[in-house]
C-alpha cells in the first residue's frame, strides 16, 4: 500500500488544479492541510486493522489514505460529483476503499454496516460540513447505526456545546442529546490555517464514544426530548414557563408543576441547570401523571 501523499498545501493545490477543480460552498468544502492535525485525528480515533471506517466527505482523498493504512476497510461518501475522478486517482492502490457518489443524509448506513462489516459496529471519522454536523451525528445516534465511536472534525463552538455541562453557557439540547448517546471528549483545537480555502471559525476534533445503553433510563425518549428542547426554547424563563408554552407538550399547569417539584429545585429552576438524570426523571414523571 502506498504512503499517504496529500497532507501539505503544495500537494493539495498540484491536484486541486491538475482537475481545474473549483469549490462549492454549497457543500461546506475545507481540506485539511496539516500532516500534525491528520495524524492526531488518526491516532485519537484508535482504529485497528480490524476495523472498518465510515468517511464522510472524503474531498481529495486526504485522510482516506491515513485511514486505509491503519483499517481494515474504509467507506467513503462523497457528495460531489466533481471530486470523484481526484478520487479515483488519489486512492488508486488503495484497495480497501471504497467510493461512494452519494448525499451521506439519504444512505442506509445500518444497512451498509450490515453489508460490509456483518453488522459489527463501525468506526466513523470525517472532517463534517459545518452545515449538516448536528444532522449527520443525531441521525446516526437516533437511527441505531451499529457505531463504536465518531471522531469528527467540526466547528469548534459546536464541539464545546457537545461537551457542556450543565449551567454553562455552552449548555443546551444538543449537549444533551449527544450525552445521552456518548461520552463527548473535545481532542484538538484546529485553527483555520490548517485547512483550505482557510474557514472563518475555529474547529475542532470531537470524540464521541458511544455508550453500549443510554446514559439515563428513561421511559419515553421522544418526551424526554421534547421536554429538553421546550426547556431550552427561552432561556430566560423558568422551567415551569418553558414547559408551559412549548406546543410540543400537552401537560396542565398542575403536571408540570408537580413534576418540577419532584426534582426538589424549587419553582424558579430553570432547563440550563438541570443533568440529564434530571430531565429523565422530569420525563418519566410527566409521563406517569397521564396515567
Amino acid at each position: 500500500m502506498k504512503e499517504p501523499a496529500l497532507g501539505s498545501p503544495q500537494n493539495t493545490i498540484a491536484v486541486l488544479q491538475k482537475y481545474h477543480f473549483i469549490f462549492q460552498r454549497k457543500f461546506g468544502q475545507n481540506f485539511l492541510i496539516d500532516t500534525h492535525v491528520l495524524d492526531k485525528i488518526i491516532r485519537s480515533a484508535e482504529i485497528s486493522g480490524e476495523d472498518m471506517v465510515l468517511e464522510i466527505g472524503p474531498g481529495i482523498g486526504t485522510m482516506t489514505q491515513y485511514l486505509a493504512q491503519a483499517a481494515a476497510k474504509v467507506t467513503a461518501v462523497e457528495i460531489d460529483r466533481a471530486l470523484i475522478p481526484i478520487l479515483e486517482e488519489t486512492l488508486e492502490g488503495y484497495e480497501n476503499v471504497t467510493v461512494l457518489n452519494e448525499d451521506i443524509l439519504k444512505v442506509d448506513i445500518a444497512k451498509l454496516a450490515e453489508r460490509e462489516n456483518e453488522g459489527r459496529p463501525i468506526k466513523i471519522v470525517a472532517n463534517l460540513p459545518y452545515y449538516i454536523t448536528t444532522p449527520i451525528i443525531m441521525g446516526l445516534f437516533e437511527n441505531q447505526v451499529p457505531l463504536k465511536s465518531m471522531t469528527v472534525m467540526v466547528q469548534k463552538e459546536v464541539a464545546e456545546r457537545m461537551q457542556a455541562g450543565p449551567g454553562s453557557k455552552n449548555y443546551g439540547a444538543l449537549s444533551l442529546a449527544v450525552q445521552y448517546y456518548a461520552k463527548p471528549y473535545i481532542v484538538a483545537n484546529v485553527p483555520p490555517n490548517c485547512f483550505m480555502p482557510r474557514p472563518k471559525v475555529g474547529s475542532a476534533v470531537i470524540r464521541l464514544e458511544r455508550y453500549e445503553k443510554p446514559a439515563v433510563k428513561v421511559e419515553d425518549e421522544k418526551l424526554m426530548f421534547k421536554i429538553i428542547r421546550a426547556s431550552f426554547n427561552q432561556r430566560r424563563k423558568t422551567l415551569a414557563n418553558g414547559l408551559k408554552n412549548s406546543s410540543e407538550l400537552d401537560f396542565t399547569k398542575e403536571q408540570i408543576e408537580a413534576a418540577i417539584g419532584s426534582l426538589g429545585k424549587g419553582a424558579s429552576v430553570r432547563g440550563e441547570t438541570l443533568t440529564l438524570e434530571e430531565f429523565a426523571i422530569l420525563g418519566n414523571t410527566l409521563r406517569q401523571s397521564r396515567r
